[in-house]
C-alpha cells in the first residue's frame, strides 16, 4: 500500500507531514537526496538523472505511485519522465498540479480554453532552476488569461534551511520578498514554489503583509492525493512499511528533520 515521496532534501517533509495526516492508513516511504541538495542550482539533465535514480529506488520499495515533493524536479524533469521514461504500471506526480488547480479554480482535466480568474497579480517565490524553467507560468497560461506573474529566484534559502540556520533563512526570505515587491508592489497572491518554503511560511506572510493570500503546497497536495487514490486505488503499491531514506548522513539528516517537524524522525541510508 505504500506511496513514495521524493525531495532533494528536507523540504518534502512538509508534504509528507500533510499527506500522512490526511491519509493515516497509508504507509509512506520518504526519499531525501540530501547528498546532492539543493537541486535548484543544477541543470535539467542533472536533475533528471538524480530524480529518476531516486524514483527507481522508491519503486523498489514497493511504491508504484511516487510524489515528486520537489518543485525543481517537477519543473525540470517530470514532463520528460512522463513522455519517455515512466512504465505504464507506475505513476509519478508533481506538486504543480494542485497549486494550479487552486489558483485557477478548475480541475486539471478541464481542457476548456483559458479564462479569466479572480487573481490578477501573482508573486512566485521559487528556486533559480524552477524560475528559469518557467514551468509554473506555462501551466498557468494554459488555463488562465490576464494573470501577471512576477517570479523571484530565492537563491540560498534552501541551503540555509538544509543547514538548520533559521536566522539566516529568515533574513534571506525577507530580502527576496523586498526584491520582488520593488517590481510588483501590490501582489494579490503569493506562491511558495518550493516545498522547503512552508517551513518559513509565517515569515513570507509577515514580509508580504496580511492582505496577500499565500498559497503553500503541502495541504493542497494532500487533498489532491486523497482524491487521486479514491479514483485510482490500484496505484497503491505492495510496500507496507513507512520509512525515511537519505543519501546523506542519516544522523545529521534525522536531527534536522526532527527539528523542523518537532517530532522524532529517523532516517536510514539508501
Amino acid at each position: 500500500m505504500a506511496v513514495g515521496v521524493f525531495d532533494s532534501g528536507l523540504g518534502g517533509l512538509t508534504v509528507l507531514d500533510a499527506v500522512s495526516k490526511r491519509l493515516p492508513e497509508v504507509p509512506f516511504v520518504y526519499y531525501g537526496d540530501n547528498q546532492h541538495a539543493p537541486y535548484g542550482v543544477r541543470d535539467a539533465d542533472d536533475v533528471f538523472n538524480l530524480t529518476t535514480a531516486a524514483v527507481e529506488r522508491l519503486w523498489a520499495e514497493g511504491c508504484d505511485l511516487v510524489i515528486l515533493a520537489c518543485n525543481t524536479a517537477s519543473a525540470a524533469a517530470l514532463k520528460r519522465m512522463q513522455e519517455s521514461w515512466i512504465p505504464e504500471d507506475k505513476r509519478v506526480l508533481g506538486v504543480f498540479v494542485p497549486l494550479i488547480e487552486a489558483l485557477t479554480e478548475r480541475r486539471w482535466g478541464d481542457n476548456s480554453p483559458p479564462r479569466e480568474v479572480a487573481v490578477k497579480h501573482v508573486a512566485l517565490f521559487a528556486t533559480p532552476a524552477t524560475v528559469s524553467s518557467r514551468a509554473f507560468q506555462r501551466e498557468l497560461a494554459y488555463r488562465a488569461v490576464g494573470v501577471d506573474v512576477e517570479a523571484q529566484p530565492c537563491g540560498g534559502v534552501v541551503d540555509a534551511i538544509e543547514q538548520g540556520d533559521e536566522i539566516l533563512a529568515e533574513a534571506m526570505v525577507r530580502s527576496h520578498v523586498e526584491a520582488l515587491l520593488r517590481r510588483m508592489p501590490e501582489p494579490e497572491a503569493a506562491i511558495l514554489g518550493c516545498t522547503h518554503y512552508p517551513l518559513m511560511e509565517p515569515i513570507f506572510q509577515d514580509a508580504l503583509g496580511e492582505d496577500v493570500k499565500v498559497y503553500s503546497q503541502a495541504n493542497l497536495v494532500a487533498s489532491s492525493l486523497e482524491d487521486y487514490l479514491k479514483r485510482h486505488p490500484d496505484m497503491l503499491g505492495e510496500g507496507a512499511v513507512s520509512k525515511f531514506l537519505t543519501t546523506g548522513d542519516p544522523q545529521a539528516v534525522s536531527n534536522k528533520a526532527t527539528q523542523f517537524l518537532r517530532r522524532q524522525i529517523t532516517f536510514e541510508s539508501v
